[in-house]
């Protein structure tokens, strides 16, 4: 036999990969119980990048879902460590392969989830660098003039730094979801979770500003907030407008999500109460306010023991 002829046959041994099949089952399911887009994106993520693993020429592993093992899932995110993924990423990858797998078990598509006995891989307490007020001053200097673009990202940076939402959330605002009456933005958080945003007579004032200079776009008719060179700004859109004015005001590696761990940093270094953050952040769990609480920790502890130390009150 040639060694064409023998490659030929090796590679009839791997069936065709069902994984793909199934995830298009996977996602129709998370559509139906309501998951935010944001959610199945990931979760799919996970499995296409588990696909690509497996199919890889190096490897030739099944690719049927019934013949999927333990070792296959752990040489994948063994690969992805040693490909430098962030362990926080790993987690994600490795909680979306879970809840594929055992979505495909309670349909019974196998017999067991092949991650049963699996345990997610650990990850370091390290919370990102909170943003200073001096910091914040800049990049809203940065975006101090009256173009359009001015306008839009003075509003979306007061936004994010007065209520501390998610991206996802700040882009999928609408119009009608902006309340000044009340001064409040209603969004649809993690588990399409409504929730009332309050924002601050400032962030009010850059919002009507915004809106403004909008009325006068020929696509002013759009039901989104935000509005880019064309159309709707999606979550891409937003994160570029972040990173854009942060270069400017000489931030690097600036992102969305710091705004949120500086929120609730500077909420609880004011005094604001655990519960109330947990209500205004859209947390259900003390776990999250645990995480997000641990940025700058260490200095609100000093600065507390400033007003409290025993010595001094003796």
């Amino acid at each position: 036999m040639s060694s064409t002829t023998a490659g030929q046959a090796r590679a009839k041994v791997i069936p065709e990969s069902d994984l793909q099949a199934n995830l298009a089952s996977f996602v129709r399911h998370l559509r139906a119980e309501n998951k935010a887009p944001s959610t199945i994106v990931t979760y799919a993520k996970a499995v296409e990048q588990l696909d690509g693993f497996l199919a890889a020429p190096r490897r030739r592993r099944p690719r049927l879902v019934a013949d999927l093992r333990r070792e296959d899932i752990e040489a994948f995110l063994v690969d992805r460590s040693e490909a430098g993924m962030r362990p926080a990423t790993l987690s994600q990858r490795f909680r979306s392969l879970q809840q594929f797998f055992r979505w495909l078990a309670e349909e019974g598509e196998i017999e067991r989830s092949p991650m049963a006995t699996m345990h997610p891989p650990q990850v370091p307490e390290t919370p990102p660098p909170v943003l200073r007020e001096e910091e914040l001053r800049r990049l809203l200097e940065a975006c101090a003039g009256t173009s359009f673009d001015d306008r839009r990202d003075s509003a979306i940076l007061r936004l994010f730094i007065d209520t501390g939402m998610r991206r996802a959330e700040l882009a999928g605002l609408r119009l009608e979801d902006v309340d000044f009456d009340h001064e409040v933005a209603l969004v649809l958080g993690k588990g399409r979770r409504p929730r009332a945003c309050p924002f601050g007579h400032r962030t009010g004032q850059a919002l009507d500003r915004y809106l403004r200079v909008r009325s006068r776009r020929a696509d002013a008719h759009e039901p989104w907030l935000w509005l880019g060179k064309r159309g709707r700004l999606t979550e891409t859109g937003v994160e570029q407008v972040v990173k854009r004015r942060g270069r400017a005001a000489g931030l690097a590696d600036i992102h969305p999500h710091q705004f949120r761990h500086t929120y609730a940093h500077q909420w609880l270094a004011a005094g604001g109460t655990e519960g109330d953050l947990m209500r205004l952040a859209g947390w259900k769990s003390r776990q999250m306010l645990a995480r997000y609480g641990a940025s700058a920790a260490d200095e609100r502890a000093r600065e507390a023991y400033k007003r409290l130390s025993p010595g001094d009150r003796l």
